[in-house]
């Protein structure tokens, strides 16, 4: 079927397939970055407290306000990721929702391969991941 579609066709499908890719990707990263994003944040907060502090006292006193405030963000974002990934913890069973939006994103990968070819998805994810990295860059604090 894929090699039966004329090239206006084929243009749509690779838009809609695109499309799909895209908003499909960036709801299951939401909950996926925040796994990595943890590596991270330990592995800065691990550093930032074994920093040798021989600062007059008030100095030290704010620093290690803002080390403690940096720790509760971390355990917050840990209870908020395993909570919208699993619905046991402890026994690691993936909710519904998390497990559907991973088996889409394979299907959609899967499609675009079947329709447009292993190297449209190759493209599809750099152009994916370019415009991630362009809204990191270019974000704005207001």
């Amino acid at each position: 079927m894929a090699n039966q579609l004329n090239p206006d066709a084929k243009n749509l499908v690779r838009r809609y397939l695109l499309w799909c890719y895209k908003t499909t990707k960036e709801e299951f990263e939401r909950i996926e970055r925040k796994f990595t994003q943890l590596l991270v944040d330990e592995y800065v907060f691990d550093k930032l407290k074994k920093l040798p502090l021989t600062l007059p006292f008030e100095i030290q006193k704010g620093y290690l306000v803002k080390l403690d405030e940096f720790k509760n963000y971390i355990d917050k974002k840990r209870h908020d990721a395993l909570t919208q990934k699993f619905s046991d913890q402890e026994t690691q069973t993936l909710k519904g929702d998390y497990l559907y939006l991973r088996n889409r994103l394979t299907a959609i990968e899967k499609a675009i391969v079947h329709f447009l070819g292993p190297t449209q998805l190759k493209v599809i994810k750099s152009l994916y991941e370019k415009e991630m990295t362009e809204r990191i860059l270019t974000a704005r604090e207001h």
